[in-house]
């Protein structure tokens, strides 16, 4: 399995983005996909979690209200949208997925399939 991630890009406080989680090869095999991401100097933190199929969400507190995770009617990819976008959100979003468990999770050392990150800016 692979995963992509895109949609990033720049924006201005109150804007909106939304970014997608594409998964390429077994896709039958994932369970979960998490958003994490990571601003410069500091640790990569938990944004988001969702089965699969996009029907259980679970969201960081900074982000509930703001950001909601939702899938194409196709089934891929899995989209974040992200509303009302703060200057605190500028970091490098990861899209990451697991294979087994649960529930949706916000432990990344749970997930064993990492995309490469794409870049938002959110402009004060």
């Amino acid at each position: 399995v692979q995963l992509q991630a895109s949609g990033g890009g720049w924006v201005q406080a109150g804007g909106s983005l939304r970014l997608s989680c594409t998964a390429s090869g077994n896709t039958g095999s994932i369970k979960f996909v998490g958003w994490f991401r990571r601003t410069p100097g500091k640790e990569r933190e938990f944004v988001a979690a969702a089965t699969w199929t996009g029907g259980i969400t679970t969201y960081a507190n900074s982000v509930k209200g703001r950001f909601a995770i939702s899938r194409d009617t196709n089934g891929n990819p899995l989209y974040l949208q992200m509303n009302s976008l703060k200057p605190s959100d500028t970091a490098i979003y990861y899209c990451a997925a697991r294979r087994s468990g649960l529930v949706p999770t916000s432990r990344e050392n749970e997930y064993d399939i990492w995309g490469q990150g794409t870049l938002v800016t959110v402009s004060s």
